[in-house]
């Protein structure tokens, strides 16, 4: 095993210890495929902080020295020194993906559905073009998947998109104009601020508690400003994380009613919750304009989410927008998820995630313990609100300095002076290992004074 030792006038005492671990490596003194002793048992040896060791293992395996497995630790690399391929700069908590499932058989799970759905009798009829509401066999699927949250919903009133951006584009291109008001909450989904200057749409912000949207602001907002819009994410708010509450969510739907505003309930983590609160979609169906994307309990990657319209009369008029932007679903990717759906393993998918999201959500109460966040055990980011000494801006500087990537409150502001908060994400670490490096040296770096700061006296 390698004797932990660090190279003396070194820039940094953490590059101090990655070159003299690089220098064991060329000289054969360390094996390769050989076990490294744990962080803290080096930060001991070296009489240095955990964070140091921490910031020299990310920068180890940016270099390609080092790989993390999963339960075991870290290694040092099997591939020739200089060769690694895949070597990361950063240990991302910035991305908002679900972590992959640790089922292995996942990976094959795509090719292989595809090569079902191609070898099918006509399975070739998937290459062609489809209509803009989606093809048949896929708007049913999507009934019975969000029948399970939505009673009584039928295929005529659902359309098929592209991903839930697409999907939430279009629906504020067909019912809102230039200058029109959108309210949500002072925390809110980046996207919806990209559709909000694409459209040139003016967003109305409203307070939140741990609850979500305060249903007072939005009753004010409604009478001071003509909102025509509500855009909410009910369910692991993105970024706070929280849930509203039943009555919260009717509450809020009176208001809407009351004021002839329109609901767009976008709703990507509700297959994340062993028991999710009714959908506005079922409190408020007339008014209602459900976004349920794959993107959080499958993958990005198909780019298929569902729209739940008020009616089927609105479900064309959305196609007929939906045409001019995307022109259809992809019909592959549409198909795909319909079998998943239809074997039983997209729900599959979704319970595995939320096992994963568990246990990584664990593993950051355990690194963050003692500072002030919010989680859902079952989704995959939580929402911290900084220490007085740190602005979110300085914090993301110097983490992304330090190998760390996390996302500051000003990027989901709605308002002009936000909380000092920052978004981090659990799914994107490729293990377990590699998320609690992250967390424990973002946890170290949030302990530090800022740097650069001192006593004026």
């Amino acid at each position: 095993m390698w004797t932990p030792r660090l190279i003396e006038g070194a820039r940094m005492k953490y590059l101090g210890i990655v070159e003299a671990l690089e220098a064991d490596i060329q000289s054969g003194r360390v094996v390769r495929g050989e076990r490294l002793p744990a962080q803290r048992a080096i930060a001991e040896a070296l009489d240095v902080d955990l964070t140091t060791v921490t910031r020299a293992f990310n920068e180890a395996r940016r270099r390609g020295l080092v790989s993390a497995q999963a339960g075991r630790g870290t290694f040092i690399s099997e591939i020739p020194y200089g060769a690694a391929e895949n070597a990361t700069p950063f240990i991302d908590l910035s991305m908002n993906i679900p972590p992959q499932p640790a089922d292995a058989a996942f990976g094959h799970m795509i090719p292989d559905t595809l090569k079902e759905i191609l070898n099918s009798p006509a399975g070739m009829l998937h290459l062609h073009y489809q209509e803009s509401t989606g093809a048949e066999p896929d708007r049913i699927a999507a009934a019975r998947w969000l029948g399970e949250r939505i009673d009584g919903l039928g295929p005529e009133r659902l359309v098929v998109s592209a991903g839930a951006q697409c999907a939430l584009f279009a629906i504020c291109d067909l019912l809102l104009g230039r200058g029109d008001v959108v309210a949500a909450g002072a925390m809110t989904y980046p996207g919806l601020k990209a559709v909000a200057i694409q459209k040139a749409l003016s967003i109305a912000p409203l307070a939140m508690d741990s609850d979500g949207i305060l249903p007072d602001a939005f009753e004010k907002a409604c009478r001071d400003r003509h909102v025509k819009l509500l855009y909410v994410i009910p369910s692991i708010d993105n970024p706070t994380t929280a849930t509203l509450p039943e009555e919260r969510r009717r509450t809020l739907a009176e208001i809407a009613r009351r004021h002839d505003v329109v609901i767009v309930e976008d709703d990507p983590y509700a297959a994340l919750l062993p028991d999710p609160a009714p959908t506005l979609s079922v409190l408020a169906p007339d008014i209602t304009w459900h976004i349920a994307t794959l993107s959080k309990c499958a993958t990005p990657a198909l780019r298929v989410a569902y729209v739940a319209t008020p009616s089927d009369h609105a479900a064309r008029r959305l196609a007929s927008v939906l045409r001019a932007t995307m022109l259809m679903a992809p019909p592959l990717m549409s198909a795909l998820a319909s079998r998943w759906i239809a074997t039983g393993a997209l729900n599959a998918t979704a319970r595995s995630i939320r096992s994963e999201n568990m246990a990584r959500q664990k593993i950051a109460a355990t690194n963050l313990a003692g500072l002030d966040f919010s989680a859902d055990p079952h989704g995959h980011h939580l929402w911290l609100r900084l220490p007085s000494h740190w602005r979110a801006s300085d914090l993301a500087e110097h983490a992304n300095r330090a190998g760390v990537s996390i996302v500051p409150a000003l990027a989901f502001a709605t308002v002009a002076h936000p909380l000092e908060a920052v978004r981090i994400s659990l799914g994107v670490a490729p293990d377990r290992d590699v998320l609690e490096e992250g967390l424990s040296l973002l946890s170290g770096l949030i302990a530090q004074p800022l740097p650069g700061t001192r006593a004026i006296v």
